[in-house]
């Protein structure tokens, strides 16, 4: 197990920064719950005021389930660029639905994604990351 420090988070963030404002987005789209923290610090870095989230999910505790759940309050049909954040890409699936879900519901939108941590492994690559993951990661929020 590897654990996850507001240090490390803090440069993360700095990097996903650098890495994600040559995208321009108007809108921050958080996954909730992972993504949230993410997703605040860099509406702050990036100045970006519309920041939403949306909830789907795929694992109870530390177990992947075999159908997602995905609850949408969202309304982004008046943005433009839309960067969606979360804290990983594991097997990838996820966030593919998600994407998949967004682009058929809002197909004007141009959609990135962005994550701390991902696994090569995963269906679907972030265009933004910090780190790959190589083991289970406890994230400080979660402790």
């Amino acid at each position: 197990m590897y654990d996850y420090t507001y240090n490390e988070l803090e440069n993360d963030i700095t990097t996903l920064t650098h890495k994600a404002e040559i995208f321009e987005a108007d809108t921050i789209l958080a996954i909730a719950r992972g993504g949230c923290i993410a997703a605040q610090l860099l509406t702050y870095r990036l100045n970006i005021r519309n920041l939403q989230t949306i909830q789907i999910q795929s694992y109870d505790q530390k177990i992947q389930r075999d159908t997602l759940t995905l609850s949408d309050t969202t309304d982004l049909s008046q943005c433009k660029r839309v960067l969606i954040v979360d804290d990983i890409v594991d097997s990838g699936n996820t966030l593919c639905a998600l994407v998949l879900y967004l682009k058929e519901k809002y197909p004007q939108i141009e959609f990135k994604t962005a994550s701390l941590f991902f696994k090569p492994t995963a269906s679907i690559q972030p265009d933004f990351t910090c780190k790959e993951a190589t083991e289970w990661i406890n994230f400080f929020w979660e402790v």
